[in-house]
């Protein structure tokens, strides 16, 4: 990603040589696509760079306060996520849920995570009065003694702390307003990376190291674009990434790209855990027992959901389990709505382990599973962006590797603003700044090149809604200071 508008400025300035210059000129004088593209691509990236760089800033930092979070909190709730000594033999399930349900007894408990490991507290997920509608109470249980460790309140497997930044990183903060900051930036890190990508490799350099390692023999503005270009051609395809799995999460983008995933068969599927209800006839076709299985009387009337008459109990549920193959980090929800025991597994580094099995709590049989394996290769790749994306799938180093591009990310913005302020035409004025490169770029374009760029714009646009707007709003800008320039006295 590159400010590269800096390389064809007319108002070089005097720390480039004019040997380098010549060296490291741009392909533009070069006849054909290229050389009629470049200028369209230098515009477009100026001022995305110039607009939209603040919310890239924005979205890195609070990133990359995320990619950390996942081993501050290790530290910071240390006492709820480790017990205090390793015992011979855990405790059966259901004593400690009953230790948590003492300790919180205003909470309904919805679900149960068994500790995933010997030194892992188990936790009891609980619906409690005063907590937001994505909020639940978790009670931190230790296996070996049923004590309880401690009370938190979390949003999904998120504690406090990165609970609260996953939310500032999404929206500041500040709700549906602030998600249109986030999906913005989303949107736009990709058009910016990739277009800074094709103006750093389409620029003439003597040397092709140049190309993957900055000049440090040069000075002033080049030397500043010399590890802008270097630095964004290494973290482009991982900038790409987080712009493509961000979106997935969006308002809109999201369920545009939600429609295209279903329907080209890639939804993500869900394991069904629908009890039939007692002496009725179970739906035609209705396998493995779906959702609706046995709630249809002979007459076609619908059958309310009956809720469970016995309960075997979350020890023998998660034994039946295991015994089917789901035993990694289990996540256990409780039967509710006339549906049985869910268990997944929520192992999400490689080799991942996300199986899961519905077990019908009178009497402990598999009413259906579903496998990762099985997953459609689309829910597969949402599946492991999703989680690359939150730094899971390889841990740490995963985690590490998005702190990289965070801080690549803030770095480059603020080289190409250091760049947009070098390249002012007057120096000894402080509160000059870079001029813009030359507005009607687009009308140099071959017709057999403009129209194919409009149509897939528009597609584009209209697929990525504020990549849309926000680009429809800069020509309407554009198109305006051009006309006023056109119509400015000469020497003006």
């Amino acid at each position: 990603m590159s400010f590269d508008e800096l390389q064809a400025d007319p108002t070089r300035t005097a720390d480039a040589p004019v040997s380098d210059a010549r060296a490291d000129g741009p392909t533009a004088r070069t006849p054909g696509a290229w050389a009629a593209l470049r200028p369209l691509l230098l515009r477009t990236h100026f001022y995305a760079g110039l607009l939209i760089a603040p919310l890239l800033f924005l979205a890195a930092a609070t990133g990359l306060l995320y990619a950390g979070s996942w081993q501050v909190e290790k530290i910071l709730y240390s006492d709820e996520l480790t017990v205090a000594r390793v015992g011979d033999h855990a405790l059966p399930l259901g004593d400690q849920v009953e230790a948590a349900e003492k300790a919180a007894p205003k909470g309904e408990v919805v679900a149960v995570w068994p500790a995933p490991d010997a030194e892992a507290t188990t936790r009891v997920i609980m619906n409690s009065p005063g907590l937001a509608d994505d909020e639940t109470l978790t009670v931190f249980v230790d296996p070996y003694t049923a004590d309880v460790r401690g009370q938190l309140t979390t949003a999904g497997d998120a504690l406090p702390l990165r609970a609260w930044l996953s939310g500032l990183h999404a929206d500041l903060r500040l709700g549906a307003f602030g998600r249109a900051y986030s999906e913005l930036a989303a949107s736009w890190l990709w058009v910016v990376a990739l277009g800074g990508l094709a103006l750093w490799i389409g620029r003439r350099r003597a040397r092709g190291v140049r190309l993957v390692l900055p000049d440090r023999a040069a000075t002033g503005r080049r030397r500043t674009l010399s590890w802008h270009g270097a630095v964004g051609l290494w973290a482009a395809a991982g900038l790409v990434a987080l712009s493509a799995t961000g979106l997935t999460w969006s308002e809109y983008a999201g369920e545009h790209i939600g429609r295209l995933q279903d329907g080209l068969g890639g939804a993500t599927p869900s394991v069904s855990a629908g009890l039939s209800a007692p002496h009725a006839p179970a739906v035609a076709g209705a396998e493995g027992g779906g959702e609706h299985a046995g709630h249809v009387m002979p007459d076609g009337m619908e059958m309310p959901p009956q809720p469970p008459t016995a309960d075997i109990g979350i020890d023998r549920a998660v034994a039946a389990a295991r015994a089917a193959g789901v035993t990694e980090s289990l996540r256990v929800t409780l039967p509710a709505g006339g549906k049985g025991y869910v268990i997944k597994e929520a192992d999400k580094q490689v080799p991942v382990h996300l199986d899961s099995v519905a077990v019908d709590p009178a009497d402990g049989k598999v009413i259906d599973e579903l496998r990762f394996a099985d997953y459609p290769l689309l829910a597969k790749m949402t599946r492991f962006g999703i989680d690359l994306h939150m730094g899971l799938t390889f841990g740490i180093v995963n985690q590490l590797a998005l702190a990289a591009l965070a801080v690549a990310l803030m770095f480059l913005v603020f080289w190409g603003y250091r760049m947009w302020w070098l390249r002012r035409p007057t120096k000894e004025r402080v509160f000059s700044a870079g001029r813009a490169h030359p507005c009607g770029a687009w009308r140099k374009l071959p017709v057999t090149l403009l129209l194919p760029l409009a149509a897939v714009t528009a597609v584009v646009g209209w697929f990525v809604p504020m990549l849309g707007i926000s680009l429809t709003a800069f020509l309407a800008v554009d198109a305006l200071l051009g006309f006023a320039a056109r119509r400015r006295p000469a020497g003006v």
